[in-house]
Protein backbone atom coordinates (compact mmCIF):
# COMPACT_ATOMS: atom_id res chain seq x y z
CA UNK A 1 0.00 0.00 0.00
CA UNK A 2 1.08 3.65 -1.13
CA UNK A 3 0.34 5.09 2.11
CA UNK A 4 1.34 8.52 1.08
CA UNK A 5 -1.48 8.63 -0.91
CA UNK A 6 -3.54 5.84 0.85
CA UNK A 7 -4.04 3.92 -2.01
CA UNK A 8 -3.22 -0.31 -3.29
CA UNK A 9 -0.61 -0.52 -6.16
CA UNK A 10 -3.30 -3.51 -7.51
CA UNK A 11 -6.40 -5.34 -6.47
CA UNK A 12 -3.90 -8.32 -4.79
CA UNK A 13 -3.07 -5.88 -1.65
CA UNK A 14 -6.99 -6.16 -0.99
CA UNK A 15 -6.29 -10.13 0.00
CA UNK A 16 -6.97 -10.95 3.45
CA UNK A 17 -8.06 -9.25 6.69
CA UNK A 18 -11.35 -9.69 6.12
CA UNK A 19 -14.38 -8.85 8.79
CA UNK A 20 -15.73 -11.77 11.67
CA UNK A 21 -19.11 -10.51 12.18
CA UNK A 22 -21.36 -11.51 15.28
CA UNK A 23 -24.75 -13.53 14.29
CA UNK A 24 -27.73 -12.65 15.69
CA UNK A 25 -30.87 -13.32 14.11
CA UNK A 26 -29.83 -16.69 12.28
CA UNK A 27 -29.17 -18.24 15.90
CA UNK A 28 -31.83 -16.88 18.20
CA UNK A 29 -32.12 -19.25 21.07
CA UNK A 30 -28.63 -21.00 20.86
CA UNK A 31 -26.32 -21.40 23.52
CA UNK A 32 -23.07 -19.12 23.12
CA UNK A 33 -22.08 -16.89 20.73
CA UNK A 34 -21.33 -16.67 17.36
CA UNK A 35 -19.49 -15.17 14.39
CA UNK A 36 -18.96 -15.76 10.95
CA UNK A 37 -15.72 -15.03 8.93
CA UNK A 38 -17.45 -13.43 6.21
CA UNK A 39 -14.73 -14.16 3.56
CA UNK A 40 -16.28 -12.84 0.66
CA UNK A 41 -14.45 -9.07 1.31
CA UNK A 42 -11.67 -10.64 -0.41
CA UNK A 43 -11.16 -8.91 -3.51
CA UNK A 44 -12.38 -12.16 -5.41
CA UNK A 45 -15.15 -12.68 -3.43
CA UNK A 46 -14.22 -15.74 -1.80
CA UNK A 47 -11.56 -17.66 0.58
CA UNK A 48 -9.92 -19.14 -2.10
CA UNK A 49 -7.94 -15.78 -2.87
CA UNK A 50 -5.37 -16.99 -0.30
CA UNK A 51 -4.06 -19.50 -1.91
CA UNK A 52 -4.08 -18.74 -5.02
CA UNK A 53 -1.80 -15.50 -4.30
CA UNK A 54 0.51 -17.68 -2.02
CA UNK A 55 0.86 -20.84 -4.76
CA UNK A 56 1.63 -18.68 -7.16
CA UNK A 57 3.76 -16.29 -5.31
CA UNK A 58 5.97 -19.15 -3.63
CA UNK A 59 5.98 -20.81 -7.55
CA UNK A 60 7.69 -17.23 -8.32
CA UNK A 61 10.26 -17.85 -4.99
CA UNK A 62 11.06 -20.81 -6.26
CA UNK A 63 11.59 -20.43 -9.94
CA UNK A 64 8.92 -22.65 -10.85
CA UNK A 65 6.78 -19.65 -12.44
CA UNK A 66 7.92 -17.31 -15.22
CA UNK A 67 6.55 -14.43 -17.66
CA UNK A 68 4.08 -15.87 -19.77
CA UNK A 69 3.90 -19.11 -18.58
CA UNK A 70 0.79 -20.74 -17.93
CA UNK A 71 -1.29 -21.52 -14.97
CA UNK A 72 -3.80 -24.73 -15.01
CA UNK A 73 -6.24 -26.00 -12.05
CA UNK A 74 -9.12 -28.38 -11.38
CA UNK A 75 -11.94 -25.72 -9.62
CA UNK A 76 -15.81 -25.93 -8.91
CA UNK A 77 -15.16 -22.14 -9.53
CA UNK A 78 -13.98 -20.59 -7.00
CA UNK A 79 -10.00 -21.15 -7.20
CA UNK A 80 -10.22 -20.87 -10.75
CA UNK A 81 -11.50 -17.33 -10.54
CA UNK A 82 -8.82 -16.44 -7.93
CA UNK A 83 -6.07 -17.92 -10.26
CA UNK A 84 -7.33 -15.86 -12.74
CA UNK A 85 -7.51 -12.61 -11.20
CA UNK A 86 -3.85 -13.16 -9.80
CA UNK A 87 -2.65 -14.36 -13.77
CA UNK A 88 -4.16 -11.75 -14.95
CA UNK A 89 -2.77 -9.21 -12.43
CA UNK A 90 0.67 -10.93 -12.92
CA UNK A 91 0.66 -11.88 -16.93
CA UNK A 92 0.25 -15.15 -17.00
CA UNK A 93 -2.13 -17.37 -18.75
CA UNK A 94 -4.78 -19.46 -17.09
CA UNK A 95 -6.70 -22.39 -18.06
CA UNK A 96 -9.21 -24.13 -16.02
CA UNK A 97 -10.93 -27.34 -15.65
CA UNK A 98 -14.49 -26.91 -13.93
CA UNK A 99 -16.94 -28.99 -13.25
CA UNK A 100 -20.64 -28.89 -15.35
CA UNK A 101 -21.94 -29.18 -11.83
CA UNK A 102 -20.33 -25.19 -10.66
CA UNK A 103 -23.00 -22.39 -11.65
CA UNK A 104 -23.19 -20.64 -15.05
CA UNK A 105 -22.51 -17.47 -13.00
CA UNK A 106 -19.29 -18.91 -12.16
CA UNK A 107 -18.28 -20.51 -15.11
CA UNK A 108 -18.90 -17.14 -16.59
CA UNK A 109 -17.02 -14.79 -14.37
CA UNK A 110 -13.69 -17.10 -14.79
CA UNK A 111 -14.49 -16.00 -18.67
CA UNK A 112 -15.11 -12.73 -17.63
CA UNK A 113 -11.54 -12.32 -16.40
CA UNK A 114 -9.85 -13.75 -19.02
CA UNK A 115 -9.37 -17.52 -18.45
CA UNK A 116 -9.82 -20.23 -20.99
CA UNK A 117 -12.72 -22.81 -19.19
CA UNK A 118 -13.10 -26.42 -20.11
CA UNK A 119 -16.17 -27.55 -18.52
CA UNK A 120 -16.23 -31.40 -17.65
CA UNK A 121 -19.21 -33.86 -16.53
CA UNK A 122 -19.55 -33.37 -13.08
CA UNK A 123 -20.46 -37.35 -12.17
CA UNK A 124 -17.52 -39.48 -13.57
CA UNK A 125 -15.07 -41.19 -11.94
CA UNK A 126 -12.29 -39.18 -10.67
CA UNK A 127 -10.05 -41.60 -12.96
CA UNK A 128 -12.51 -41.23 -16.03
CA UNK A 129 -10.68 -39.16 -18.73
CA UNK A 130 -13.12 -36.56 -19.15
CA UNK A 131 -12.93 -35.37 -15.12
CA UNK A 132 -12.10 -32.21 -14.45
CA UNK A 133 -8.76 -33.71 -12.32
CA UNK A 134 -7.72 -35.79 -15.82
CA UNK A 135 -8.42 -32.87 -18.20
CA UNK A 136 -6.55 -30.79 -16.01
CA UNK A 137 -4.14 -33.46 -16.22
CA UNK A 138 -3.26 -33.81 -19.61
CA UNK A 139 -3.45 -30.43 -20.43
CA UNK A 140 -0.41 -30.06 -18.07
CA UNK A 141 1.23 -32.62 -19.62
CA UNK A 142 0.32 -31.08 -23.05
CA UNK A 143 1.48 -27.79 -22.54
CA UNK A 144 5.24 -26.47 -22.08
CA UNK A 145 5.61 -24.13 -19.37
CA UNK A 146 2.15 -24.78 -18.03
CA UNK A 147 2.00 -25.35 -13.28
CA UNK A 148 -0.15 -27.24 -12.25
CA UNK A 149 -1.84 -25.99 -8.67
CA UNK A 150 -3.55 -28.97 -8.40
CA UNK A 151 -5.19 -27.69 -4.67
CA UNK A 152 -6.52 -30.88 -3.61
CA UNK A 153 -2.72 -32.56 -3.11
CA UNK A 154 -0.38 -29.10 -2.41
CA UNK A 155 0.56 -28.56 0.92
CA UNK A 156 0.91 -25.09 -0.04
CA UNK A 157 -3.00 -25.28 0.28
CA UNK A 158 -2.99 -25.89 4.03
CA UNK A 159 0.28 -23.38 4.69
CA UNK A 160 -1.54 -20.23 3.11
CA UNK A 161 -4.48 -20.44 5.83
CA UNK A 162 -2.14 -21.35 8.74
CA UNK A 163 -0.55 -18.07 7.47
CA UNK A 164 -3.19 -15.74 7.34
CA UNK A 165 -6.90 -17.00 8.37
CA UNK A 166 -5.86 -18.66 11.17
CA UNK A 167 -3.82 -15.94 12.60
CA UNK A 168 -7.01 -13.52 11.87
CA UNK A 169 -9.42 -15.66 13.75
CA UNK A 170 -7.18 -15.92 16.79
CA UNK A 171 -7.06 -12.48 17.03
CA UNK A 172 -10.52 -11.28 16.29
CA UNK A 173 -11.66 -13.58 18.58
CA UNK A 174 -8.58 -12.49 21.42
CA UNK A 175 -7.65 -16.13 21.65
CA UNK A 176 -11.54 -16.79 23.27
CA UNK A 177 -12.28 -18.99 20.01
CA UNK A 178 -14.10 -22.27 21.04
CA UNK A 179 -15.29 -23.79 18.46
CA UNK A 180 -14.37 -23.80 13.85
CA UNK A 181 -16.89 -24.77 12.10
CA UNK A 182 -15.96 -24.97 8.25
CA UNK A 183 -16.85 -26.78 5.33
CA UNK A 184 -14.21 -28.95 3.73
CA UNK A 185 -14.08 -29.64 0.33
CA UNK A 186 -9.58 -29.78 -0.67
CA UNK A 187 -9.72 -29.59 3.02
CA UNK A 188 -6.89 -26.07 3.00
CA UNK A 189 -8.98 -23.70 4.76
CA UNK A 190 -10.05 -26.09 7.28
CA UNK A 191 -6.94 -27.25 7.79
CA UNK A 192 -4.61 -24.60 7.70
CA UNK A 193 -6.77 -23.17 10.21
CA UNK A 194 -6.95 -26.09 12.68
CA UNK A 195 -3.16 -26.40 12.85
CA UNK A 196 -2.50 -22.71 13.59
CA UNK A 197 -5.86 -22.78 16.12
CA UNK A 198 -5.02 -25.80 18.08
CA UNK A 199 -1.05 -24.70 18.19
CA UNK A 200 -3.09 -21.75 20.51
CA UNK A 201 -5.12 -23.29 21.98
CA UNK A 202 -5.29 -27.37 21.71
CA UNK A 203 -8.98 -27.58 23.35
CA UNK A 204 -10.71 -25.82 20.42
CA UNK A 205 -12.66 -28.00 18.79
CA UNK A 206 -12.60 -28.60 15.08
CA UNK A 207 -16.05 -28.86 13.06
CA UNK A 208 -15.77 -30.25 8.85
CA UNK A 209 -18.85 -30.06 7.15
CA UNK A 210 -19.43 -32.81 4.35
CA UNK A 211 -22.18 -33.25 2.19
CA UNK A 212 -24.39 -36.41 1.79
CA UNK A 213 -22.75 -38.00 -1.16
CA UNK A 214 -19.41 -37.29 -0.48
CA UNK A 215 -16.72 -39.77 1.39
CA UNK A 216 -15.03 -37.46 3.85
CA UNK A 217 -17.20 -38.14 7.23
CA UNK A 218 -16.96 -42.03 6.80
CA UNK A 219 -13.22 -41.58 6.06
CA UNK A 220 -12.73 -39.40 8.87
CA UNK A 221 -14.32 -42.11 11.22
CA UNK A 222 -12.74 -45.38 9.78
CA UNK A 223 -9.82 -44.44 7.47
CA UNK A 224 -11.12 -45.97 4.79
CA UNK A 225 -12.41 -44.65 1.61
CA UNK A 226 -16.39 -46.12 0.75
CA UNK A 227 -17.01 -45.79 -2.51
CA UNK A 228 -20.97 -46.85 -1.43
CA UNK A 229 -20.74 -43.32 0.04
CA UNK A 230 -20.49 -41.67 -3.00
CA UNK A 231 -23.50 -40.38 -5.16
CA UNK A 232 -24.05 -37.50 -7.10
CA UNK A 233 -25.19 -33.97 -4.44
CA UNK A 234 -25.50 -30.06 -5.86
CA UNK A 235 -23.51 -28.11 -3.20
CA UNK A 236 -20.58 -26.62 -4.76
CA UNK A 237 -17.08 -26.67 -3.14
CA UNK A 238 -17.95 -29.03 -0.15
CA UNK A 239 -17.26 -32.70 -0.06
CA UNK A 240 -15.22 -35.46 -2.41
CA UNK A 241 -15.45 -38.38 -4.12
CA UNK A 242 -11.68 -38.93 -3.39
CA UNK A 243 -9.43 -38.27 -0.41
CA UNK A 244 -7.66 -34.69 -0.09
CA UNK A 245 -4.26 -34.79 1.21
CA UNK A 246 -4.50 -31.12 2.20
CA UNK A 247 -7.25 -32.15 4.27
CA UNK A 248 -5.65 -33.34 7.88
CA UNK A 249 -7.73 -35.48 9.55
CA UNK A 250 -5.97 -35.55 12.56
CA UNK A 251 -6.73 -31.74 13.62
CA UNK A 252 -10.80 -32.05 12.92
CA UNK A 253 -12.53 -33.25 15.63
CA UNK A 254 -15.72 -34.24 14.03
CA UNK A 255 -17.59 -34.12 10.34
CA UNK A 256 -21.16 -33.04 10.18
CA UNK A 257 -23.25 -34.19 7.08
CA UNK A 258 -25.78 -31.45 5.76
CA UNK A 259 -28.34 -31.89 2.85
CA UNK A 260 -28.55 -29.61 -0.70
CA UNK A 261 -32.09 -28.80 0.03
CA UNK A 262 -31.46 -27.86 3.63
CA UNK A 263 -27.88 -26.05 2.74
CA UNK A 264 -29.66 -23.64 0.12
CA UNK A 265 -32.63 -22.46 2.02
CA UNK A 266 -30.10 -21.71 4.92
CA UNK A 267 -28.03 -19.62 2.74
CA UNK A 268 -31.02 -17.53 1.57
CA UNK A 269 -31.99 -17.61 5.36
CA UNK A 270 -29.16 -16.19 6.17
CA UNK A 271 -29.33 -13.14 3.34
CA UNK A 272 -32.53 -12.40 4.74
CA UNK A 273 -32.07 -12.48 8.53
CA UNK A 274 -28.30 -11.27 8.64
CA UNK A 275 -27.98 -9.03 5.38
CA UNK A 276 -25.00 -11.23 4.48
CA UNK A 277 -25.24 -12.19 0.96
CA UNK A 278 -23.80 -15.45 0.98
CA UNK A 279 -23.34 -18.72 -1.50
CA UNK A 280 -23.96 -22.17 -0.90
CA UNK A 281 -21.31 -23.08 1.36
CA UNK A 282 -22.03 -20.73 3.44
CA UNK A 283 -25.61 -22.54 4.02
CA UNK A 284 -24.46 -25.65 4.74
CA UNK A 285 -21.59 -24.51 6.89
CA UNK A 286 -24.56 -22.67 9.12
CA UNK A 287 -27.13 -25.70 8.65
CA UNK A 288 -23.87 -27.88 10.19
CA UNK A 289 -24.23 -25.05 13.08
CA UNK A 290 -28.04 -25.21 13.61
CA UNK A 291 -27.81 -29.39 13.50
CA UNK A 292 -25.32 -29.02 16.24
CA UNK A 293 -26.95 -26.86 18.47
CA UNK A 294 -30.31 -29.08 18.67
CA UNK A 295 -28.33 -31.51 20.32
CA UNK A 296 -26.81 -28.82 22.59
CA UNK A 297 -23.20 -29.28 21.37
CA UNK A 298 -22.39 -25.66 22.54
CA UNK A 299 -22.83 -24.12 26.10
CA UNK A 300 -23.37 -20.47 27.37
CA UNK A 301 -19.30 -20.27 27.65
CA UNK A 302 -18.85 -21.03 23.78
CA UNK A 303 -17.85 -18.63 20.80
CA UNK A 304 -18.44 -20.09 17.54
CA UNK A 305 -16.60 -18.84 13.92
CA UNK A 306 -18.60 -20.29 11.42
CA UNK A 307 -16.48 -19.56 8.00
CA UNK A 308 -18.54 -18.34 5.11
CA UNK A 309 -16.47 -18.70 2.08
CA UNK A 310 -18.19 -16.93 -0.29
CA UNK A 311 -20.67 -14.54 -1.89
CA UNK A 312 -23.83 -15.24 -3.07
CA UNK A 313 -23.97 -13.47 -6.20
CA UNK A 314 -21.86 -16.81 -7.59
CA UNK A 315 -25.44 -18.53 -7.07
CA UNK A 316 -27.93 -16.40 -8.47
CA UNK A 317 -28.71 -18.96 -11.49
CA UNK A 318 -29.24 -21.43 -8.16
CA UNK A 319 -30.14 -21.20 -5.18
CA UNK A 320 -31.23 -17.37 -5.75
CA UNK A 321 -33.04 -18.78 -8.58
CA UNK A 322 -37.01 -19.90 -7.86
CA UNK A 323 -36.69 -22.07 -11.36
CA UNK A 324 -33.28 -23.79 -10.09
CA UNK A 325 -35.21 -24.44 -6.91
CA UNK A 326 -38.38 -25.36 -7.89
CA UNK A 327 -36.32 -27.83 -10.38
CA UNK A 328 -34.30 -29.20 -7.61
CA UNK A 329 -37.69 -29.21 -5.88
CA UNK A 330 -36.43 -27.59 -3.33
CA UNK A 331 -39.89 -25.08 -3.77
CA UNK A 332 -40.64 -22.93 -0.56
CA UNK A 333 -43.96 -21.00 -0.65
CA UNK A 334 -42.57 -19.48 2.31
CA UNK A 335 -39.54 -18.07 1.10
CA UNK A 336 -40.16 -17.02 -2.76
CA UNK A 337 -38.38 -13.87 -3.25
CA UNK A 338 -40.05 -13.01 -6.17
CA UNK A 339 -43.01 -12.32 -3.66
CA UNK A 340 -41.30 -9.08 -3.56
CA UNK A 341 -41.05 -8.00 -6.32
CA UNK A 342 -43.76 -5.74 -8.49
CA UNK A 343 -43.64 -4.81 -11.96
CA UNK A 344 -45.57 -1.51 -12.93
CA UNK A 345 -47.12 -1.31 -16.12
CA UNK A 346 -44.67 0.35 -18.68
CA UNK A 347 -46.80 1.34 -21.56
CA UNK A 348 -48.06 4.10 -21.42
CA UNK A 349 -52.17 5.09 -21.65
CA UNK A 350 -53.43 7.20 -24.64
CA UNK A 351 -56.01 9.78 -23.59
Amino acid sequence: MDHSLNTYQNILELIGNTPLVKLKNSVLGFDGEFYAKFEAFNPGHSNKDRIAIHIIEEAERRGILRSGDTIIETTSGNTGFSLAMVSMIKGYNCILAVSSKSSKDKINMLSAMGAQVHVCPANVPTDDPRSYYEVAKRLHSEINGSVYINQYFNDLNVDAHYRTTGPEIWKQTQGKITHLVASSGTGGTISGCAKYLKEQNPEIQIVGVDAYGSVLKKYHETQELDPNEIYPYRIEGLGKNLIPTATHFDLIDRFEKVTDEESAHRARSITKSEGMFVGYTSGAAMQAVHQLAQENYFSKESHVVVIFPDHGSRYMSKIYSEDWMSEQGFFDPENESHRNIEYINDQSSNK
